[in-house]
């Protein structure tokens, strides 16, 4: 990891849009040095919007999903329109927090994922393995003013890794303590979580993706209690009952028990899992409810074993940090809480430690793209199976006015 004792006050706009689809997260923040840490960062978020999908084009991403579909026409005029919609979340938040685009040096953009296929795949002695994010850049550069990076993943995947997860990169400068070891789980459309120890090195950061956050809950509701596309504040699996044959048949997925590092996204956990459920559901006469409290679970089951397995024999954790969409699931808290309890961690989420859950990610992929800017190693490599550190993304460059980036 590259050192950042150094760097100067500057400001820098993130993007997200995530698994769920649910719309672009953009955060504009102030990044300042920390003292208090030798790679330590301060990254202050002077604004935040998010701005939903319109119907239509939620629609056609999740066309997209599917293989057969994404045809490349559809893959390339939707790369251009979501660059479009990603420079108007820009521009409108760098507006809200009262700055001029001429003072932010970078916007980082991790662009909505379409295709996401870490493992290894072996052909003709290359291993081509891929990952597929969409939302062009150097439309973004050149209706902001200001230079973009994206496709962070595929300088990890070059090297070896997995090209995620990218987040603990940011984490560990953000939020590591002397004393406490924390858990940084982040509950999007799929699940992951960071482990920092206490006084951890760089070296000593490890994380993956524990499974599916809200991406088969999602996925149920769409189909089961439509027009709702999500379960809101967890209300319909608090109404609900735990099947137990549905999550025992859940908890065999083979992702659970794969060895670290590991990463996975709606090829495993998509569409035509949660068809899967609905067809053991008819076929059983379960409630629609009791599906989605099932679903619900599972979520916080994979969290909690995950930390059995792959966490408790080297860390005893003081707290779990919640963030992303599921910390808003008051139903999936309560699971966790209740699973987590009998090994002594707290459950919290971003607000209860004054930091913002919705904003976590953007704020991510803005320090991601400062160190891309200034050609400082932004991958953690024992995170991703990486062989070397890298610097991850590219660089789309607006047209240059004499002395803008110099």
């Amino acid at each position: 990891m590259g050192s950042s004792s150094k760097v100067d006050v500057t400001y820098l706009v993130g993007l997200m849009s995530g698994t769920s689809v649910d719309g672009i997260d953009a955060a504009a923040i102030k990044l300042s040095p920390s003292p208090e840490k030798e790679f330590g960062i301060e990254a202050e978020v002077l604004a935040f919007e998010n701005t939903p999908f319109p119907a239509h084009v939620r629609s056609k991403i999740f066309e997209l999903f599917d293989p057969s579909n994404a045809t490349v026409d559809k893959v390339g005029t939707m790369n251009m329109w979501l660059g479009e919609l990603y420079a108007q979340a820009a521009m409108s938040v760098i507006g809200k927090c009262g700055l001029a685009p001429q003072q932010i040096l970078a916007i980082g953009s991790h662009g909505q994922t379409i295709y996401h296929a870490p493992e290894e795949k072996v052909m003709d002695g290359y291993n081509l393995h891929c990952t597929v994010q969409i939302g062009e850049s150097a439309v973004i550069a050149n209706r902001t003013g200001i230079p973009c990076i994206s496709d962070f993943r595929v300088a990890d995947m070059a090297v070896g890794g997995q090209g995620a997860p990218l987040v603990p990169f940011t984490e560990y400068l953000l939020f590591s303590h002397p004393e406490k070891t924390s858990l940084l789980q982040n509950i999007g459309g799929i699940g992951n979580v960071t482990v920092l120890p206490a006084n951890a090195s760089p070296e000593e950061v490890y994380a993956y993706d524990t499974g599916p956050g809200n991406m088969i809950i999602d996925g149920l509701v769409s189909r089961l209690f439509a027009p709702m596309t999500m379960d809101t504040g967890g209300e319909i699996a608090a109404g609900g009952q735990i099947i137990d044959e549905l999550l025992k048949w859940m908890q065999q997925d083979e992702y659970y028990t794969m060895p670290l590092p590991k990463s996975t996204g709606r090829e495993r956990f998509g569409e035509q899992y949660a068809a899967q459920v609905i067809q053991l559901m008819e076929a059983n006469n379960w409630k629609a409810e009791d599906v989605i409290a099932t679903a619900t679970r599972l979520t916080a089951w994979s969290i909690a074993d995950s930390y059995e397995r792959y966490i408790a024999p080297k860390h005893q954790a003081q707290q779990l940090l919640i963030g992303g969409g599921g910390s808003y699931n008051q139903k999936l808290l309560r699971d966790l809480r209740q699973l987590f309890a009998p090994y002594g961690v707290q459950v919290l989420t971003q607000e209860d430690v004054g930091s913002n859950s919705d904003a976590k990610e953007a704020v991510a992929f803005a320090v991601l793209a400062y160190h891309t800017m200034k050609r400082l190693p932004n991958n953690v490599t024992q995170v991703t199976g990486a062989s070397r550190p890298v610097v991850m993304g590219k660089i789309a460059w607006p047209y240059q006015q004499p002395g803008r980036f110099e």
